[in-house]
């Protein structure tokens, strides 16, 4: 942005989503000095609430979702930036938002840019976007954040995507998904691109297997209403491990610029054969229906695992086996690479694994056969792990803060692309057409036993390494 000043509206900044990811974030980004240097932060909300109740909600929010203990100095500084404007935001009916902007242009100054945040659920993101271009506030080199999921199908998507390119370029769009953002999802370019002998096993001449495992020990906590109308396949199978996987399946780019990355996942993207109901498994966990907001039918699924086909010539014939379920024994968020046994005299020793997590700043970790000391021929397994955070110098940030630092700057690279997204929803909808029934499984497994044939007899290697 060519302006030093900045305008950031949060539409749902009360919400869940503001709560626990998003205003932590910006007082993160502020308490690291990478915030502009002249900003104001408006919060948006159909109540009418003072600048000075917001500044207290937000606040209670830091000490519960961030670090805890503010220091005063420092939260005055930040809350003195802090606005709210109340009634709404809505074709026909602006609120309050578009005084409060104007007002917040009077203090940082006319050249300030605009960034429009929709910490909001996907059914209302037409309406702001709609009335976003009806009051002019997508000039002011204006960048709007959409949160996941963009569209809940391939033809809300295309709705949604054929208004939003209606009113605003491709440019201004960031449409968010923290998986990328991830400090390890993003140093799988450098372990892969910069290391030969780990970039030279990455293809179907080495690995016979590829796992994406995210299963979660939460329940949906007061997200109830949110997720019975999407479900874990949409939450995070269509949406969070299919981005992960173009990560992993990707060719080299040209560079790690925006573009090239973007081109990357997409066009590995169009190697995604769309998914088999029958290599899908659902579930839902005992109690789902019970909880408030559930309606006692409910076929929602809390539970989604999927054999994912890549058909390109680099995995032909690879199964990339996704996985991810509310309630489950253990949680964690993983990548793993199953070698195939090296020919010769040792064929027939289990595969060795090369392990990736993904949560914090990241580890890798190997599982090698080893000779055990001694004067037989008897083999063991050794493991070796890497973890990121030891790195020196090492200051990760957390996906959110790293994403909006990007909005901030303008870096796209770790956004999801229109085609990309289009794309995914294309491999995802012959199982929203025909969803596969939930099996039941009980709070604290590791969900249904079916799923496991999805591995091809291998199993889930990470669940075996979380015990």
């Amino acid at each position: 942005m060519a302006s030093d000043a900045t305008i950031f509206t949060l539409f749902g900044a009360t919400g869940d989503l503001a709560k626990r990811m998003v205003l932590p974030a910006f007082w993160d980004l502020f308490t690291r000095g990478l915030m502009p240097k002249r900003w104001r932060l408006i919060g948006n909300g159909r109540g009418e609430v003072s600048d000075e109740e917001f500044r207290d909600h937000v606040r209670s929010v830091l000490e519960q979702f961030g670090p805890g203990d503010l220091p005063e100095g420092k939260w005055r500084e930040f809350a003195d930036n802090l606005r709210f404007s109340g009634g709404g935001f809505r074709p026909g009916d602006p609120g309050t938002l578009v005084e409060v902007i104007g007002t917040a242009l009077d203090e940082v100054g006319a050249d300030a840019n605009y960034i429009h945040y929709l910490a909001l659920p996907p059914g209302a993101f037409a309406k702001i976007t709609e009335a976003l271009a009806e009051y002019k506030l997508l000039g002011h080199d204006a960048r709007v954040v959409y949160e996941k999921p963009f569209g809940t199908s391939l033809k809300t998507f295309r709705e949604l995507d054929e208004l939003v390119h209606s009113v605003m370029s491709e440019s201004q769009v960031y449409r968010i998904d923290h998986f990328l953002g991830k400090e390890a999802t993003q140093n799988l370019h450098v372990l892969r691109f910069a290391n030969p002998m780990i970039g030279s096993i990455w293809d179907a001449r080495s690995v016979c297997q590829v796992q994406i495992d995210v299963p979660e020990t939460l329940g949906v906590s007061d997200r109830a209403e949110f997720y019975d109308a999407n479900g874990a396949f949409r939450d995070m199978i269509a949406t969070h491990l299919f981005q992960v996987a173009a990560e992993v399946a990707m060719e080299p780019p040209h560079s790690l610029s925006a573009d090239d990355l973007q081109a990357a996942r997409t066009d590995v993207l169009e190697h995604f054969r769309p998914l088999a109901p029958d290599e899908v498994i659902f579930g839902q966990f005992d109690g789902y229906r019970e909880l408030p907001d559930v309606p006692d039918d409910s076929t929602t699924d809390t539970y989604a695992a999927a054999q994912l086909w890549v058909d390109s010539e680099r995995w032909a014939g690879v199964p990339f086996v996704l996985r991810s379920g509310k309630r489950m024994h253990r949680g964690y968020q993983e990548v793993s690479l199953v070698l195939r046994p090296e020919p010769g005299p040792l064929s027939g020793v289990p595969d060795s694994i090369l392990r990736m997590s993904l949560s914090g700043a990241g580890s890798m970790a190997a599982r090698l056969m080893v000779k055990k000391p001694g004067p037989d021929l008897e083999l063991a397994t050794r493991p070796i792990e890497i973890n990121l955070g030891d790195v020196p110098g090492t200051d990760p940030m957390p996906p959110y803060v790293s994403l909006l630092h990007d909005v901030i700057i303008g870096d796209r690279s770790l956004f999801t692309s229109s085609q990309s997204l289009e794309r995914a929803w294309e491999v995802a909808e012959p199982v929203l057409a025909d969803p596969p029934t939930p099996q039941p499984y009980a709070p604290g497994s590791w969900g249904p036993a079916d799923a496991v044939e999805l591995t091809d007899g291998i199993g889930w290697v990470a669940e075996r390494a979380a015990g």
